[in-house]
């Protein structure tokens, strides 16, 4: 997959830009818990209405400023994307146009078409939310940690302890949801292969009455994509109330042990607020991750098609300069010609003069 990132090089300064409003969108996010702990800690504690309304006014300027860098990152992350799509599925498309009838034959038409559509979308959909999530992910998750050692040291021990869980959960579902994601591709091929036939063949299957037949066919190929689309969704959806129990079994225990520390004076509430937030941050950025292990799988195995396609060399190409015949003639001539079609058992031809 990353050989196909070389055409992003155009979009280079989007990305660029991308990287920055994603690094800042961070930063608001880790900072509006802390100024929320001063609220509760020094305005509510305290009675003060002034500091109140001061850093209520700089939380609501920085969520502002968050939200602006959120749409603006997210649009030029689908720009990218779009463009870096165009531009694969037109390079695709214009070195399949100097394909000869033998590399039709390897890769097969409705495999051609697969790649050049279905396979460059999930690489493009993939590539916008690794702009957007494996940048952000990251940021969130040592940003996260950092704020909370610096909130209570001792109470960080839980993310110790949770974070290996959620990792050992996260693996599972991968472990189970990749290989399938990488069959669902071949299987979408042999879907497109099915109904192709079926429509540049239809005279043929009607004349010798083989209608049912091809619905058959269809029917078998059609149930083995749904199955295998329905197990690893089944497989993907089970993992989200997963991480919803551990976040609230994490939230729970975080209550616990917090108020235990306030109780003894280690701790004030608005630190405890402040800390669940991170904590939580840290928790969707692995959940994060768990999105991107599940796509990225899919869209390598896509990328591993396209470039398949795109490092075949074509058998037949014309001259960069060709030779001119002139005023001469001549004639082409076949003697004893044999032909078998790749893996054939027996020629199509034999002795052919």
């Amino acid at each position: 997959m990353i050989r196909l990132f070389r055409y992003l090089k155009p979009y280079w300064s989007l990305v660029l830009v991308v990287i920055v409003l994603t690094f800042l969108q961070a930063l608001s996010q880790l900072y509006l818990p802390n100024i929320m702990s001063g609220i509760v800690d020094t305005g509510i504690v305290q009675g003060d209405t002034g500091y109140i309304l001061r850093q209520g006014g700089v939380m609501l300027l920085v969520a502002t400023g968050g939200g602006l860098c959120v749409v603006g990152a997210s649009f030029l992350a689908a720009r990218t994307g779009a463009g870096f799509g165009r531009d694969v599925r037109a390079k695709l498309f214009k070195h399949v146009e100097s394909f000869s009838l033998q590399e039709f034959d390897i890769f097969g038409t409705a495999s051609l078409i697969t790649r050049t559509t279905n396979d460059i979308t999930q690489v493009q959909q993939v590539t916008v939310m690794m702009l957007r999530l494996v940048l952000m992910a990251p940021m969130m998750a040592i940003g996260g940690i950092i704020m909370a050692l610096q909130k209570d040291a001792k109470l960080s021990l839980l993310i110790v302890v949770v974070v290996p869980v959620l990792g050992v959960l996260i693996t599972l579902i991968a472990s189970r949801a990749i290989p399938l994601f990488k069959s669902i591709q071949v299987k979408v091929d042999n879907l497109n292969r099915v109904l192709r036939e079926r429509l540049t063949g239809i005279r043929v299957i009607r004349a010798f009455n083989r209608t049912d037949h091809e619905q058959e066919r269809f029917s078998k190929a059609n149930a083995d994509l749904t199955q295998t689309s329905i197990t690893v969704f089944r497989i993907v959806a089970v993992a989200m109330p997963v991480m919803t129990v551990m976040m609230n079994l994490t939230t729970v225990a975080i209550i616990w042990f917090g108020g235990i520390r306030i109780d003894s004076g280690a701790m004030q509430v608005g630190d405890l607020m402040a800390f669940i937030q991170y904590v939580m941050h840290i928790m969707f950025s692995l959940i994060m991750v768990t999105m991107m292990f599940v796509m990225i799988p899919r869209a390598s195995a896509s990328a591993v098609r396209i470039n398949a396609v795109l490092e075949e060399k074509p058998r037949i190409s014309d001259p960069r300069e060709p030779a001119h015949a002139g005023d001469s003639k001549g004639y082409l001539e076949f003697r004893n010609v044999t032909f078998y079609y790749p893996g054939a058992e027996e020629p199509a031809i034999r002795n052919i003069s």
